[in-house]
């Protein structure tokens, strides 16, 4: 269900101080824009309403968390999550995932999430899959040596689909389950809003960690 539209969601965007608009300005020294610059970055790829990334920046002060989210009202609600928390690891970049080489230096990202992107079902839009081959040599090219990915989908069609992708483009795989909430790493999950809905219905949520092969 699309989110009601808001006029003042750009207003708010261009002017909150945990927003960035997608720039090179920062591009190698994003861990400059963090209180702790010494902390690992992990980035979510499409961070929605923002829960994930306001319980992780919370859960794991050690680290810095960005949320990267095109569209302006579900940034906006995630935005007044992450102030909520206080938490001084936790920004946001408003941009398009289509631009992240141009904002994110070679190995500048310790690990990146998807969670629950758009799977595209149809063959025609195979590319547009943010597991096809060309944004996993961008995730390639941008994790840090020691640096890993996490997908959860509901989705069987893109779980499967991006576990050839990830053998066939150079990815190792570190963790995998068909039933996330039901297996051994279930306790250390950090839900996002639609894998509750979902996965209150009872169905299984795919679960996969990998890191490009050295």
């Amino acid at each position: 269900m699309r989110l009601r539209r808001n006029p003042h969601a750009k207003e708010i965007l261009m002017n909150h101080p945990l927003v960035d608009v997608a720039t090179n300005h920062h591009k190698g020294s994003w861990k400059s824009r963090f209180s702790n610059p010494h902390n690992p970055l992990n980035v979510e790829l499409g961070t929605g309403k923002g829960q994930f990334l306001a319980k992780a920046s919370s859960a794991y002060p050690e680290m810095n968390w960005i949320g990267i989210e095109k569209i302006e009202e579900p940034l906006v609600k995630a935005v007044l999550k992450g102030t909520e928390t206080e938490n001084e690891n936790l920004r946001y970049l408003w941009m398009d995932i289509l631009e992240l080489t141009e904002v994110f230096a070679e190995g500048e990202v310790n690990r990146f999430y998807l969670h629950f992107s758009d799977p595209w079902p149809k063959a025609r839009h195979a590319k547009r899959r943010l597991t096809a081959p060309s944004f996993l040599n961008q995730y390639k090219q941008l994790l840090h040596p020691d640096g890993d990915l996490i997908l959860k989908t509901d989705s069987l069609s893109l779980y499967e689909y991006s576990l050839e992708m990830f053998t066939d483009n150079g990815f190792e795989f570190l963790a995998s389950s068909r039933d996330l909430h039901h297996s051994i790493y279930a306790s250390e999950n950090i839900t996002t809003e639609y894998e509750e809905k979902f996965a209150s219905r009872g169905n299984p949520i795919y679960y996969v960690k990998v890191k490009p092969c050295k």
